[in-house]
């Protein structure tokens, strides 16, 4: 049917009119739900975006929004703790968990297997299954066999956890029948280089440390003290540094070149120590430290709370580096190699 020009205009127009009130409309609901959760906006947005796409490209343009909006209330209804207990913690590692999901292939392999699927539960379990998978590439033994010694270079942010891991690390390590000296360089903190002594204390391990001197001397020497004593690993603390802070992760680049002229390829292990409260943003910690460090592996933290770790799925899709170890508890074993099915069991639970 042939249209005139004003008909060919007015339909445009209404088109437009049409498509930016439903971008507005979106617009105010991702706002929304992103303050409710404290999360980025951008994130809420591309992640409905690609959720739609992942799903149009399986089931069809016309399905693709409601089944994303069901799948979330599903995702919610399901695994998400009791309204009472949900937290900010809660919120933004579930949400990096479901971004894993939107975001992927996945979102299809799971639309086709939900197909024959009848229960919940049978939805649970195939959603494990895919979890383990996933996360399984992340679960590596660790090898620290060779020259000694062998050094351990520890980075993060403040208040992720670094000091602690290193008590905890050197326990683990000496129940394994290897002798450990501990590096104090985090020479800012006030108290770190108290804390790091307490923790060599408890474990008899020697705890290297100046007062408020360079932090790249303090490993230098340790390096030495470990090669006269013949000791197997040295576990060398890092003052906490936020991403942003580009002198700082300069500096932290520093210590590691110091590290590897006091004993040549080292450091052997360089792990960044992420605390699972930290939902979404663990994603670019780890990005920048692997640039400015080239890390080979990951420490979890404080898994004994409310956090569950779902950013973990996030990694592995985006940043897959090793997971090393998780901090479930406050005691001194509490730190445990990463095991993908009891991770994902956790996770779930």
């Amino acid at each position: 049917m042939y249209l005139s020009y004003n008909q060919r205009v007015n339909s445009a127009l209404r088109t437009a009119v049409r498509t930016l009130t439903c971008a507005i409309l979106v617009l105010l609901i991702v706002l929304v739900y992103a303050k409710w959760l404290h999360v980025n906006p951008a994130t809420v947005a591309v992640t409905l975006l690609l959720s739609v796409l992942a799903i149009a490209a399986s089931w069809g343009l016309r399905y693709a929004l409601p089944m994303s909006i069901a799948a979330a209330v599903c995702f919610n209804f399901f695994f998400l703790p009791p309204v009472g207990t949900f937290t900010i913690a809660d919120s933004q590692n579930w949400v990096a968990l479901l971004a894993f999901f939107t975001t992927s292939v996945i979102a299809s392999n799971l639309s086709e297997r939900a197909r024959r699927l009848q229960t919940a539960e049978q939805l649970k379990a195939e959603l494990r299954a895919m979890l383990v998978e996933t996360l399984g590439p992340l679960e590596q033994p660790l090898d620290l066999s060779g020259k000694k010694p062998r050094v351990v270079m520890l980075a993060g942010v403040n208040g992720s956890g670094k000091t602690t891991s290193i008590g905890k690390l050197a326990r683990y390590f000496q129940n394994r029948g290897l002798s450990v000296l501990l590096a104090a360089g985090d020479t800012f903190r006030a108290a770190a280089r108290e804390q790091l002594a307490a923790w060599g204390e408890k474990n008899a391990v020697a705890v290297v440390a100046q007062s408020g001197g360079d932090p790249g001397a303090v490993v230098f020497d340790a390096i030495a003290a470990a090669r006269s004593r013949e000791i197997d690993v040295v576990i060398a603390d890092t003052a906490g540094r936020l991403p942003t802070q580009l002198h700082l992760m300069e500096e932290v680049s520093r210590i590691k070149r110091i590290i590897a002229k006091a004993e040549p390829g080292a450091p052997h292990e360089v792990w960044l120590v992420l605390d699972a409260n930290t939902g979404q943003n663990a994603l670019s910690q780890v990005k920048a430290f692997d640039d400015a460090l080239g890390l080979t592996g990951l420490i979890l933290t404080k898994l004994d709370g409310t956090a569950k770790g779902g950013v973990v799925c996030a990694i592995a899709r985006q940043h897959p580096l090793p997971l090393r170890f998780v901090g479930v508890g406050e005691g001194i074993d509490d730190l445990r190699p990463f095991a993908a099915d009891e991770f994902v069991s956790a996770l779930l639970d």
